[in-house]
């Protein structure tokens, strides 16, 4: 391939005429050879002579152009800090106006020319930040830290372990979100309810809303640690011979309600399984009302369920025997002989020893005697405990395990048939009814309390009537057997019927309201409870003690016939809803309240509150009951 001509003649024409032209390549390739011929066993050219001259006066050229005196002051520029160049405001962040090439006067002091003084205006800034920062770093770290501690207000676990602790289980509840008292799910028209006892206290006062729970979350479990405020048991209710074991898997919650199943299947060497929960220890009330919204089980007209929603004292556990000996079924604060075991000393008084339970040889009571009396020496000696208070006379306030049913449901006789006819007690058809009762010790001779129409009022008794069962020798009932909405069982109407019961604790003025189908059935007045001369107690208030709530659905024997054959099994109870009010001011909810503690003392027996194996509290858990000063035992 050729190149093209070129029109200059001194263009050159071959690689040798380009060395000899007089251009810097031909002149750089001609160095190169003589530096070539110089040395020719060297591999790198080196200059000759003629060369090296050339180079030294361009290098002198260089060095006098570019070489300045170590002094500044003779390299001919203006060293004055006070001569302003154009480019000073790249290197000075304070600007200072410039005229003619001088800094203008009356410009302010140079922030970064402080003429030598002490203090200057950006010194002082730089400390005040660092000051600002020193005091920031100070206050986040330990100033924070302490001020909140003082000035915190700590969330109340109102008597329980599960607000901003732990549950009775030890456990951290796992439910998030909705868990406060008030269910959020409650609709604001439930926030306060009217008083129903008329002629009570608490006439014509509002109630507010202190706990409720809605149970409209489906899949909800209440294995321990599952929920903050329920529990169910794992355990076999042998107390009333229950026919089945109690398990948490036959609780949940379902379509918006909770669901109790009661069902045929072999577990724990029993055939059937149910389910019982509660409150214990983590939701407890003094005073006010209770009610809940429940579809019952199984069929208005087949005996043999024994679904129930009840209450009982803190310091007794449901179903765990051990915490109750001594303390079930007793309100009672005084000390004589009702706080002695079988209520009699040597069989004194007579009454006691008569008209009694037959199958106790008709002997009034088996009971063990209250464990926690007034009558307990008021200085304790080692292995004795007593949860308090004292009274100002430095005796003991009795504390026990009391217990108020909102219901029991049951298949009876009704007073007034579906199509409105009337019949004698015991000659009507079969219906479903509900037991609403309280439970008491010690007991009335034979009993019998006084029930005259001043302490225990029907609200209608067309439908109600006093329970013909008032008594055992473990307890002494209080009872009113009422007929309930025939349509709400699950396998008829299954619509839900409110039940629950309104009371105000205490000797004076202190009663008992229960509703049954969102309307008052009966009610017991504190003096039908009072002292009775023949048995030579005293009176027993109505409760005191912070309740608790539970639910369940079993079956036994020993609350009335069962009717195996035609019991619809799986058969379930639904509960729409729970929600408990107290009076305007008065709000009293916990299960540690100030006036009647329960946290040290189950702290101290927790084993008797979660081993259901431990039956009694002497020769099961091997504690004592404390000594009584009313057999001279101080």
């Amino acid at each position: 391939m050729s190149l093209p001509a070129h029109d200059g003649a001194s263009t050159p024409t071959s690689f040798s005429s380009l060395l000899a032209a007089d251009t810097p390549y031909g002149k750089s390739m001609q160095r190169t050879n003589s530096i070539n011929s110089l040395n020719s066993d060297n591999p790198y050219p080196t200059l000759s002579k003629s060369h090296n001259s050339g180079l030294s006066r361009l290098s002198g050229n260089i060095s006098e152009k570019f070489s300045l005196s170590p002094d500044p002051r003779h390299w001919g520029s203006n060293l004055s800090p006070d001569f302003a160049e154009a480019d000073d405001d790249i290197h000075n962040p304070d600007h200072v106006p410039v005229v003619n090439g001088r800094p203008a006067k009356h410009a302010g002091r140079h922030l970064t020319s402080d003429n030598g003084a002490v203090f200057s205006a950006r010194g002082l800034a730089n400390v005040g930040c660092l000051v600002i920062l020193c005091v920031g770093i100070v206050t986040l770290f330990a100033g924070y830290p302490i001020i909140t501690a003082l000035t915190r207000d700590d969330l109340s676990n109102n008597g329980a372990f599960n607000i901003g602790g732990i549950n009775a289980t030890g456990q951290i509840p796992s439910l998030t979100g909705n868990f406060g008292l008030i269910d959020e799910e409650t609709p604001h028209s439930a926030y306060t309810v009217p008083a129903w006892n008329q002629n009570g206290a608490w006439a014509g006062q509002e109630m507010d809303l202190v706990f409720s729970d809605e149970f409209n979350l489906d899949g909800r479990t209440f294995y321990p640690g599952d929920d903050p405020y329920w529990e169910a048991v794992d355990l076999h209710y042998w107390a009333t011979n229950n026919l089945e074991w109690y398990d948490p898997a036959a609780i949940t919650t379902k379509n918006g309600s909770l669901v109790i199943t009661l069902e045929q299947k072999e577990t724990h060497n029993l055939n059937y399984q149910g389910g019982m929960m509660s409150t214990w220890n983590k939701f407890c009330f003094t005073g006010g009302y209770i009610e809940v919204s429940v579809q019952l089980p199984g069929l208005n007209n087949v005996a043999g369920l024994w679904p129930a929603v009840w209450t009982m004292g803190n310091l007794g556990r449901a179903g765990y025997g051990a915490s109750l000996e001594g303390m079930w079924p007793y309100t009672y604060d005084a000390c004589d002989v009702g706080t002695v075991a079988n209520q009699s000393v040597n069989g004194n008084p007579p009454a006691a020893m008569v008209n009694g339970d037959p199958s106790a040889n008709g002997e009034l009571s088996y009971l063990p005697g209250q464990r926690l009396s007034r009558c307990s020496c008021p200085n304790l000696i080692a292995g004795e405990s007593h949860p308090g208070p004292k009274h100002s006379d430095g005796s003991w306030v009795g504390r026990a395990a009391p217990e108020i049913d909102i219901f029991e449901a049951q298949i009876g006789a009704l007073l007034t048939g579906p199509d409105g006819t009337t019949y004698p007690l015991g000659e009507g058809p079969k219906g479903g009814q509900v037991s609403q009762s309280a439970q008491w010790a010690p007991f009335n001779a034979a009993y019998v309390w006084q029930n005259s129409s001043a302490n225990e009022i029907f609200a209608n008794p067309g439908i109600s009537y006093q329970n013909g069962y008032t008594g055992s020798s473990t307890q002494q009932a209080t009872s009113v057997v009422t007929q309930t909405n025939q349509q709400c069982y699950e396998g008829d109407g299954q619509c839900f019927s409110v039940y629950g019961f309104e009371y105000k604790p205490g000797f004076d003025n202190g009663y008992i309201t229960w509703i049954s189908s969102g309307t008052p059935s009966w009610t017991l007045n504190a003096a039908g409870m009072g002292p009775d001369q023949l048995v030579q107690i005293s009176a027993r208030p109505v409760p005191q003690e912070p309740l608790y709530i539970i639910m369940n659905l079993g079956m036994s024997e020993n609350f009335g016939k069962v009717d195996i054959a035609h019991l619809p099994f799986p058969v379930h109870m639904y509960v729409d809803y729970v929600r408990v009010y107290q009076p305007k001011g008065q709000r009293n909810v916990g299960c540690d309240p100030k006036d009647f503690p329960t946290q040290s003392y189950i702290n101290q027996y927790m084993e008797a509150y979660t081993n259901p194996n431990l039956t009694t509290w002497r020769n099961d858990f091997g504690q004592n009951f404390l000594r009584n000063s009313f057999l001279g035992q101080c």
